[in-house]
């Protein structure tokens, strides 16, 4: 049974309370970090249910959470309960943030791309990372730009900081640009090929020291 039953005050302030401080929306009630990627896609960090609302007006019609599905906790509940009363579809589509993605997951962001309804707002907790890494495949697979355009959605400018353990994802985009692309391999067909190994990836890739102090215990990224 969840622990946020939104049919009561009581349930529904306990989850407004948890969202506000443990889930640091307050940092995020002005902030949105949102950044339209075209006519059809706008990234952001973790929406409330008055930003939604805010985005619906804007033309949204579907929400692809990097979070995970169907947690039982105080942002899922709110957000879940926001995009039905709103009529938003809700996707749960979760991408990691200290990982290669895995092929399943990289194949399941290219069919969302081929078969939701647009414009889609994507978010993970802040928008740096799992966004930033969705937004290289939306630009990848529904633009068709090439990875090495694409990657630039790995940047500063979005609060993404590649020093750190979330590094990893720039690391595994760019030995595919300079250890497979030039053999003519595509990006999707290396991600299928026996080559492409996550868990060797992430035992290469080195982060910084002060790249880790910074996302994991200042900034205590996700």
């Amino acid at each position: 049974m969840s622990r946020y039953n939104l049919t009561t005050p009581g349930g529904r302030f306990r989850a407004k309370w948890d969202y506000l401080w443990k889930d640091h929306a307050f940092l995020r009630r002005w902030f949105m970090n949102a950044h339209w990627l075209g006519p059809d896609l706008v990234r952001t960090n973790q929406p409330s249910p008055r930003q939604l609302a805010y985005w619906k007006s804007q033309g949204i019609r579907t929400v692809i959470n990097l979070r995970g599905s169907e947690r039982d906790e105080a942002w899922f509940a709110l957000e879940k309960d926001a995009c039905e009363r709103l009529g938003l579809t809700l996707i749960s589509a979760p991408l990691d943030s200290r990982d290669p993605p895995q092929p399943e997951r990289i194949h399941r962001a290219r069919e969302l791309f081929r078969t939701i309804e647009y414009p889609v707002l994507i978010h993970c907790k802040s928008g740096a990372d799992r966004a930033g890494m969705m937004a290289v495949l939306y630009r990848h697979f529904h633009l068709g730009e090439p990875i090495a355009e694409a990657i630039k959605q790995l940047d500063k400018k979005y609060l993404h900081h590649r020093e750190g353990l979330t590094g990893v994802l720039d690391y595994t985009l760019e030995k595919y640009l300079t250890e497979v692309e030039p053999t003519g391999v595509s990006f999707v067909d290396w991600i299928d090929s026996d080559v492409y190994d996550p868990k060797a990836i992430r035992a290469e890739f080195k982060a910084q020291w002060w790249g880790t102090l910074l996302t994991e215990k200042l900034l205590r990224r996700e």
